[in-house]
């Protein structure tokens, strides 16, 4: 046997079971990074049922017992209460779960608008929390999830589930840019995916039976209930969301940041002057193809786009492009062939997953609660990379380039943007330390 290939055998039993089929490590397996496994079944409640929130909980009850579920839709409750054949509890009011001694983790996937507000009075209760994308309505509320979490000292990880899942295509891509294997990186493409509805205005009807619909718009104006605000759609509203740049973009640009080792900073410049707004009154109006161009202090220009969903990195050395299906580049064929270079991706994708075993974003958050090491998609670094998101889409409402700070977590010179860090809130649902 020749040394390369005994030092690639050695490899791929030493560093997680990893094989190099096709040029690309697929996970045949967990990774075995040396993580322990939770010590024992935690005892769960989910806040949000409904679409995501109930494939979320269907993943979960295989890890964890489920003991409660709230939701302002009534069906949407009484369906995820069918999972453990109607024992558990439900709850219209979220805080009514929240005051049971007998949870010990917390699952919210509710519509984004309150994702802070939920999980601040989840922290406040003495619960562990998973929470989906992306962090929070606006920068002023994920700062203020930042300190809630710091105080409490629980534990926290956002769903940003491409940093553990999907055959570890986004880690190895960015521990491929971690380790300079495309030398100096120039330019990273965001290309997100064209899915944002465009129509309205749209004509009020009746509140369905089972949705309290006051409860559901939270702290945002109060208006008229019609189908096309709620439920799945509610992301096409600026009022509850951002549109798909926080839909996807806080998976992809979290990744990319991931990538840039910048997740505990941001970029300096954004310029999102190029978008076109939808202008029409009462229908959807977050933009169907964002445009925004941003810029990191060390140089890297990051584009962020609509079309053919991918993030591209490019350096002078080669480029890689990931997606959920595919891994491709000269620098990923390298690593296919070249033990060291596999070695070394291998030791990055480690080092960046916090020395854990990959392979299920949730058993990731579980082991975090019962050690109390920070996730893997932990809250300050995904703050960041939702803040990136809310910063793209405050220069394209503004139809101007701004220069951001991102140490101070403040724009320079721009008090028109300074203000919509946050937004009006109504009282008795806002969002508070």
């Amino acid at each position: 046997m020749n040394r390369f290939r005994s030092r690639r055998r050695f490899l791929a039993r030493s560093l997680g079971c990893v094989g190099f089929a096709a040029g690309t490590p697929a996970l045949l397996g967990d990774l075995c990074y040396g993580a322990r496994a939770p010590e024992e079944r935690r005892r769960m409640g989910s806040i949000g049922v409904g679409g995501q929130g109930y494939f979320l909980l269907k993943n979960a009850c295989t890890m964890a017992d489920l003991v409660a579920v709230a939701d302002v839709d009534q069906g949407h409750a009484a369906r995820a209460a069918e999972l453990d054949e109607g024992k558990i509890a439900v709850f219209s009011d979220y805080r009514r779960l929240l005051d049971r001694t007998d949870i010990d983790i917390v699952v919210i996937a509710t519509p984004d608008h309150w994702h802070a507000r939920t999980a601040i009075d989840a922290m406040r209760a003495g619960k562990d929390v998973y929470l989906e994308k992306p962090v929070a309505l606006t920068i002023a509320e994920g700062q203020t999830l930042v300190r809630m979490a710091q105080a409490t000292g629980r534990v926290v990880q956002i769903g940003t589930q491409q940093r553990s899942e999907y055959d570890l295509k986004f880690l190895q891509a960015a521990a491929t840019v971690r380790s300079g294997q495309l030398g100096k990186l120039r330019r990273v493409t965001v290309s997100l995916p064209l899915t944002t509805m465009e129509g309205g205005p749209f004509r009020p009807q009746p509140v369905p039976e089972g949705l309290n619909w006051d409860f559901w718009q939270g702290q945002t104006p109060a208006v008229p209930y019609c189908p096309q605000r709620s439920h799945h759609d509610f992301r096409w509203w600026y009022a509850y969301s951002g549109g798909i740049v926080t839909d996807w973009g806080a998976h992809h640009l979290d990744i990319a940041q991931w990538a840039l080792d910048v997740e505990n900073s941001g970029p300096v410049a954004i310029d999102g002057s190029r978008t076109r707004l939808a202008k029409l009154a009462g229908g959807f109006n977050t933009p169907r193809e964002p445009r925004i161009e941003y810029r990191y202090a060390d140089g890297v220009e990051l584009h962020l786009t609509t079309g053919n969903e991918f993030i591209r990195f490019e350096g002078d050395a080669g480029r890689i492009e990931v997606t959920r299906q595919r891994l491709e580049g000269e620098a990923i064929r390298r690593q296919a062939n070249d033990a060291r270079l596999a070695e070394e991706s291998q030791t990055w994708m480690a080092r960046l997953y916090g020395g854990r075993k990959p392979g299920s974003h949730f058993r990731n958050f579980l082991e975090s609660v019962a050690t109390r090491e920070p996730p893997v998609s932990s809250l300050p670094g995904q703050h960041r990379s939702t803040s990136a998101c809310h910063l793209g889409n405050i220069s394209c409402r503004l139809g101007r380039a701004l220069n951001w700070d991102p140490a101070r977590e403040a724009f320079v010179g721009d008090e028109e943007a300074q203000g919509m860090l946050k937004r009006t809130q109504r009282l008795q649902y806002a969002v508070s330390d």
